[in-house]
């Protein structure tokens, strides 16, 4: 590649000119191509080791003029061949030129001024990809792809300098992050590492200090671990780290590929050597840290942030910290944590103007809402651009009275991150007759506890002015603050959420700190247009949400009648409609019917969208893989916080048994309800933090208990027992009994615990819990979860695939994991089905995931015991379209387990089977072979079908009257399901289902054989002993039919031209085979010209070959010339096995053929092919080969061509 003229100094040092004229010089580094010694190593070496421009590039051009000292480097190449075309460009267009001008620095000025027009001219083409991908990042893309055999669609993050420290030494090179694999490389005086790890195989992922690793990151996968130390920048490394991990984590989870978001924000200037795609990556970290800190919606993109300062009229001072602009919100988040919060929907701002500077009010930027409220910012660094920035944005918000905030470039903002697209959303217009909801019902308008609101009793006269002084509280807060989304949010607030939500304020509140109030203001009529579209529709959810709904809060009065329950149906049916990727999880029904009791349906639903997408992620999907990744982290706090009692409940295992239903409910369920919603409501302001608080409380309040424990049994009851007298002393209304607590309540109930202290204790212990913190440690749980889950999917796949399979449990889980790296291989560098096609959550683990023929091929060539070179790619084609039963072009694991446990551990006659039905269609498809026998089975199987039929209408008609009885009298289910086992059952196919094979077919089976045995140490017997059984097999086909033609005028009618043809040759050969046996021989002969070409191993496999034809001679030479070769040749299996040449004037005789039996029986009588189809092979072998494949570490005696001609996959 050209690049911008840079001055060198030292034009031989580590370099060797290989050409030269008056003004330009082509060199080579030392230790790349040809020789190298020492020196090679030595530079080899240092390019690994210094970052260089010239690491990549191993050629280059200088130009020089005159006597000058200087040299200026115009072009680089990573190859020869690349460098030499700028050689002849300068020959062909510059010398004649140059040799006009008389003064050496006019020379120098025009070849710098042509060099740098040219690359201007490649930038005016390509000026996007270089903006986004710089040289130098661009050339250590390419060699990550020569040094470890990627394809083009592998992405390079980045890429750092570092040691891999094997055993207790660093090896110094570069580790390579892309978007599927971490590689890395070192090439140090001879001794060159090669490592590759696909994230999705990494099991822990570590950053730590030890005495024998300094400062390092730990990688570990399943089988071993590996340590990378002394980068020059560890923390930006491993965040990046650990976001690809994340990335691969949530593939497994959804089978979604990675695609690169375009709406994530550019940098305004290219950051020299880093990716389009690493800054992506920065963006889309720092969009999903903004949404958490403000509890924003998915589709919410971070434009920018600034600092700045607030004024806050309610403590009259400037607070400083950051605003961040988006295209929805305007957000405001103080530098000190709890001091200040704010977020402004765009939807609400009415002004935006720019106030008058001063030296106390730098910069001023005023806001105003439709509330009446202002905000006024100052100390704005570029506040002009902030306001053009604000004013499009503005500009794109539709002011609607209804909020209304639709963009036309995102028609379904609703969506959820795992969904495709949303369900249409009806306009007013369109709306049709309200069958399941209207605005009407009173579950629209209200809470069901307002609805179902019973006498407060005198007794309870204390709380209810306690409760009304709460009330006082909030409104008084309402009138500093402000009121609905853009209050201020302090440390007051918090105080007043912990101190308890009064009831009539609860719902309100939960939905202005959750978000969900910022999502129902922008999708009006969403709820109800759901509903129409959802109700009525039965699928796996809706019955799962009918058998839960009456065990949802049946203590409440509220779900003792059709009103409550319909509700609740109505928004959990909506909500397993909109999102399918959840549907419905056992739990959801208890969380909603507490949503319910204090907001509206529409309300509820929302708050249910927050939950299940923003604030408990993926806690209720198929696996609840949040809540066991929650549990993780329970673990493990409770390990810093609690040491002692860890140790002790970990004997018992107790906390996963516990911890499950606490984070699921969010204590709803093991509590009183008037306790846990309570809790509730710290949750909707805090987070996830105060569940782990509470969590951790309660554990240390009864440590001295749990202690003394014997038993796990003993353990919960403790536990349960605790909870169940967690009580609200302030509540007004009516106690619920706790169904839990009656059971469990014994003669002597423990005392009372009052929630508020329990709350108050959370915070005083543990209250130093940070959201931060606590999703640094849902990533690691996360690997351990999902890599966890992955390992029980593969062990039942195992388990139900053992009984029917002869391989052991290691071999198939380690072909289960081939095939599953396989199919996620096609995931990221894409395929002909997209992965939604090949992956489907629904079936069992055994049919989840598929392969293409593309991918079978691959796996096949690397596992099967037999061998057939060039060959093997045409095989396992047809092994492929005879396993593809459905005929969709894909297999999953347990079609690929029975197509190689025939191979593997099927006796001699089971192996015969599978080879000859290779041979048969569907396995040899039509281009492979055509003949008459398959039109003739065509006819023949619909003969036979129509012929069933007739049958079956005569039965029909002769039953007559019985089948009228029949009619009256309709068959119970048992019938049903006695036919339904029937045809359930698997039919055992005999040798004597076998169609004939016919004489194309034949000789297709024949060059197989011989492509088989090229390889093989036994191949001299092989080769006679295939030749006696081709020439038998075609003997008792010549005699077989003429027992199927009627006399043998017919018969020599119908003899192929190709005997004809061969009638000369067939006199002079042994006479043993006869016009067939001549068609084998050629067709044997030209499999031998498709054999691979001998390697470089020396002349002893050349003879070895040569003998190999000589000893065939007895058959095959003395009836094949080369005119034949020429002019009538059977070409099957050629061009990739797929295209076949056919021809006028040879075809094999039709109406030759012959059956298994016969095949068996030929078989049998050669000692040689007896014992080749009775040989074991192991399996095992072959798949450490293949998992072992990437990694490797190779010893080389000389310098290594950098050319990185070699191939490491």
């Amino acid at each position: 590649m050209w690049i911008i003229p840079e001055e060198v100094l030292l034009a031989n040092a580590l370099w060797v000119s290989e050409r030269a004229n008056p003004y330009f010089i082509l060199q080579r580094r030392k230790g790349h191509g040809r020789g190298g010694g020492f020196t090679g190593l030595l530079v080899g070496t240092l390019d690994v080791v210094l970052d260089s421009s010239a690491r990549v590039a191993p050629y280059r051009i200088l130009h020089q003029t005159g006597e000058s000292q200087i040299f200026w480097n115009i072009a680089c190449g990573s190859s020869r061949k690349e460098i030499t075309e700028h050689w002849e460009w300068l020959e062909t267009n510059l010398l004649q030129t140059l040799s006009i001008f008389d003064n050496d620095d006019d020379i120098t000025t025009f070849v710098k001024g042509k060099i740098q027009g040219i690359i201007a001219e490649e930038n005016k083409s390509g000026k996007a990809q270089e903006d986004e991908d710089p040289g130098k990042f661009r050339e250590a893309e390419l060699k990550m792809r020569k040094l470890f055999g990627m394809p083009e669609e592998e992405k390079l993050v980045n890429y750092y300098p570092c040691s891999y420290w094997k055993g207790r030494v660093p090896r110094q090179g570069w580790i390579y992050l892309s978007v599927n694999h971490l590689c890395f490389y070192s090439f140090l005086l001879g001794k060159e590492v090669s490592l590759v790890v696909q994230w999705t195989d990494v099991t822990q992922l570590d950053k730590n200090a030890t005495l024998v690793f300094p400062e390092s990151i730990r990688v570990s996968t399943r089988d071993t671990e590996h340590f990378f130390s002394m980068f020059l920048n560890i923390n930006e490394t491993f965040k990046l780290m650990e976001q690809l991990a994340n990335i691969a984590m949530r593939q497994l989870l959804d089978n979604e590929s990675f695609a690169a978001d375009r709406s994530l924000p550019k940098p305004c200037k290219t950051l020299k050597n880093v990716s389009a795609l690493k800054r992506d990556l920065d963006a889309r970290a720092k969009n999903e840290r903004y949404r958490a800190l403000f509890r924003l919606t998915q589709d919410e993109r971070l434009d920018g942030h600034t600092d700045c300062t607030l004024w806050t009229p309610f403590a009259k001072m400037h607070v400083v910290g950051q605003m961040f602009v988006s295209n929805n919100y305007i957000c405001f988040a103080s530098r000190e944590e709890d001091l200040c919060q704010l977020i402004i929907p765009l939807r609400e701002v009415t002004i935006v103007e720019k106030a008058d500077s001063s030296s106390v009010l730098p910069s001023p930027l005023s806001i105003s809402t439709k509330n009446k409220m202002t905000f006024l910012f100052a100390n704005l660094k570029d506040r002009d651009f902030l306001v053009q920035r604000i004013s499009d944005f503005l500009q794109r918000t539709p002011d609607r009275p209804c909020g209304l905030n639709i963009q036309s470039e995102n028609p379904s903002p609703c969506t959820p991150p795992s969904l495709p697209s949303s369900p249409p959303v009806l306009g007013l217009g369109e709306m049709p007759q309200n069958q399941h909801y209207s605005p009407s019902l009173p579950t629209a308008k209200k809470g069901l506890l307002q609805i179902y609101q019973q006498d407060v009793p005198e007794e309870l006269g204390p709380k209810v002015t306690r409760e009304k002084m709460k009330e006082e509280s909030w409104n008084i807060h309402f009138f500093e603050f402000g009121r609905g989304v853009c209050m201020y949010r302090t440390s007051k607030t918090r105080e007043l959420v912990l101190n308890g939500i009064p009831e009539s304020l609860r719902g309100e509140l939960w939905l202005l700190f959750s978000g969900a109030q910022n999502e129902m203001a922008t999708h009006p009529d969403y709820y109800a247009s759901l509903v129409e579209q959802a109700m009525g529709k039965c699928t796996l959810a809706t019955e799962e949400i009918e058998r839960d709904l009456h065990r949802s809060m049946p203590e409440h009065h509220a779900f003792q009648n059709e009103m409550g329950i319909a509700a609740l149906r109505r928004v959990l049916t909506a909500y397993a409609y909109r999102n399918p990727n959840i549907g419905y999880c056992q739990a959801m029904n208890i969380v909603t019917s507490v949503l319910l009791l204090y907001c509206t349906e529409e309300e509820a639903f929302w708050l249910l969208v927050a939950l299940c997408e923003r604030m408990l992620p993926d806690y209720y999907n198929t696996r609840v893989v949040g809540a066991l990744v929650d549990q993780g982290v329970f673990e493990e706090l409770t390990r810093e916080c609690l040491p002692l009692l860890y140790e002790h409940m970990q004997d018992l295992g107790v906390i996963s048994t516990i911890s499950l239903s606490w984070f699921l409910t969010l204590f709803l369920s093991v509590m009183p309800f008037d306790s846990a919603v309570l809790l509730v409501d710290c949750f909707f302001y805090e987070g996830i933090k105060v569940i782990f608080q509470v969590a951790l409380a309660v554990l240390h309040a009864n440590m001295d208990q749990l202690l003394s424990c014997s038993d796990e049994g003993e353990a919960m009851t403790i536990l349960g027992r605790y909870l169940d007298n967690v009580v609200n002393k302030q509540t007004v209304s009516p106690p619920i009994p706790h169904l839990h607590a009656l059971l469990t309540s014994g003669n002597n109930p423990p005392p009372e615990i009052d929630v508020f202290e329990l709350i108050k204790a959370s915070y005083e212990k543990f209250g130093s819990l940070r959201a931060d913190v606590i999703e640094q440690m849902r990533f690691k749980q996360r690997l351990k979860v999902i890599q966890s889950l992955e390992d029980t999917a593969k062990r039942s796949v195992v388990r139900a695939i053992m009984t029917e399979s002869a391989f052991t449990i290691e071999e198939l889980e380690g072909l289960f994991v081939l095939f599953k790296a396989k199919h996620i291989m096609s995931c990221y560098w894409g395929a002909s089905s997209t992965a939604a096609e090949r992956h489907d959550p629904s079936l069992p683990y055994l049919e989840q995931y598929r392969i293409d023929c593309g991918q079978f091929v691959q796996l096949f060539s690397a596992l099967a015991p037999w061998s057939c070179g060039l060959h093997t790619n045409t095989l396992s084609s047809r092994l492929f379209r005879l396993l593809d039963q459905n005929k969709d072009t894909l297999i999953n694991f347990k079609e690929f387990v029975t197509g190689l446990s025939g191979m593997y551990h099927g006796d001699m006659t089971e192996k015969l089977k599978l080879l000859y039905k290779l041979h048969l269609p569907p396995a040899l498809c039509p281009e492979e072979a055509e003949s008459a026998l398959e039109a003739t089975q065509f006819f023949t199987d619909d003969d036979t079908l129509q012929g069933e039929e007739l049958k079956e209408a005569g039965d029909t008609s002769a039953a007559g009257d019985t089948d009228e009885k029949k009619e009256e009298k309709p068959k119970d289910y048992k019938y049903y399901l006695r036919m339904w086992a029937k045809e359930k059952e698997p039919k055992k196919e005999s040798i004597k289902d076998l169609p004939r094979m016919n004489q194309e077919q034949f000789i297709e089976m024949c060059k197989t054989l011989y492509n088989m045995f090229s390889e093989d140490p036994m191949e001299q017997e092989l080769y006679h002993g295939i030749a006696t059984v081709a020439s038998l097999l075609l003997c008792i086909g010549e005699v077989g039919k003429k027992f199927t033609n009627n006399g043998s005028k017919k018969t020599e009618a119908q003899l192929p031209s190709a005997v004809d043809a061969l009638q000369p040759e067939r006199e002079d050969s042994s006479g043993e085979g006869g016009s067939g046996q001549s068609l084998v021989s050629k067709a044997l002969a030209e499999a031998q010209l498709e054999t691979p070409p001998p390697t470089a191993a020396g002349s002893d496999e050349e003879a070895k070959d040569d003998t190999s034809v000589s000893s065939y001679s007895v058959v095959s030479t003395g009836s094949l010339q080369c005119e034949d070769i020429a002019d009538d040749t059977v070409l099957i299996g050629c061009m990739s096995g797929d295209a076949v040449d056919r021809r006028q004037g040879s075809a094999p005789d039709a109406d030759w053929s012959i059956t298994f039996e016969q095949v068996l029986a030929s078989f049998l009588t050669e000692t040689s092919l007896v014992d080749y189809f009775e040989k074991k092979h192991d399996i095992q072998s072959k798949i450490t080969a293949c998992k072992s494949l990437r990694a490797v570490e190779r010893q080389t005696s000389t310098s290594s061509d950098h050319d990185f001609s070699l191939n490491t996959h």
